[in-house]
């Protein structure tokens, strides 16, 4: 990767996020923009960054045609952030064939499409940042998770096989793993479950839930030239919540 000023090296890197206006993805986008990267944004209404490009990514075909897009927008891609994602808590028996192939298709397949259409340039360049959202559903049991748990899971060992095939080529691929973060999506729970908001914190050995900046750091470490040695991790960002 080019050496840009900046203990980061990010200034001046070509950024995609995948998800740039969700709550995280939106705060990931002002991040690396004041990081000095140039970002694009894909998304079903993409209301930030330097290239907006709309997409619907639960199709392969899709993801391939928007990094396409973002690639063309930018001038080639330096780092891939994919933030795509949906939760829906129910008991198993409760999700119906419709609702999986839901969940497979936007948190799994938008993955793996994006992904796969972001590798093959920077193999060519020779440098490439890759970060993955998961989520500690991916590693522990809880329950009212299923499909969730599942493509988290999934996109885990998805992230370990691009990061194995693609180190010798000076691409990194790695994952984030964020606990109970204080979003627009754990609100509406709450709001909706309020008796539920101490046992969740009662969860996380830090008495608190994660803050959107609490994330953004350690996306940017990842993407940077610092973690140019990181490869094929899951970094959980929790509060403590998966050594208990």
């Amino acid at each position: 990767m080019p050496e840009p000023d900046g203990w980061l090296g990010l200034d001046g890197a070509r950024v995609v996020v995948a998800g740039g206006s969700g709550t995280i993805g939106a705060a990931l986008v002002a991040g690396f923009e004041e990081a000095g990267a140039r970002v694009a944004n894909i998304d079903l209404r993409p209301e930030h960054g330097a290239v907006r490009v709309t997409a619907d990514l639960s199709g392969v075909r899709a993801g391939a045609d928007a990094m396409a897009r973002a690639r063309e927008g930018l001038g080639g891609v330096d780092v891939f952030v994919h933030a795509v994602g949906i939760n829906d808590r129910r008991p198993i028996e409760d999700y119906s064939a419709a609702d999986w192939e839901r969940f497979v298709a936007i948190n799994l397949t938008s993955a793996f499409a994006t992904a796969q259409a972001a590798l093959p340039g920077m193999r060519e360049q020779g440098h490439g940042r890759i970060v993955f959202f998961s989520s500690v559903a991916g590693r522990s049991g809880h329950k009212l998770h299923g499909p969730y748990a599942a493509t988290k899971g999934a996109i885990n060992q998805l992230m370990r096989v691009m990061a194995h095939e693609y180190a010798e080529h000076g691409v990194t691929v790695n994952a984030v793993a964020p606990g109970y973060m204080d979003t627009a999506l754990t609100q509406a729970y709450l709001e909706a479950h309020p008796e539920k908001r101490k046992a969740l914190i009662d969860l996380i050995p830090a008495r608190r839930f994660g803050q959107l900046q609490e994330v953004v750091g350690p996306v940017l470490f990842l993407a940077s030239r610092q973690a140019s040695f990181v490869n094929g991790q899951v970094l959980y960002i929790d509060g403590g919540r998966t050594v208990v």
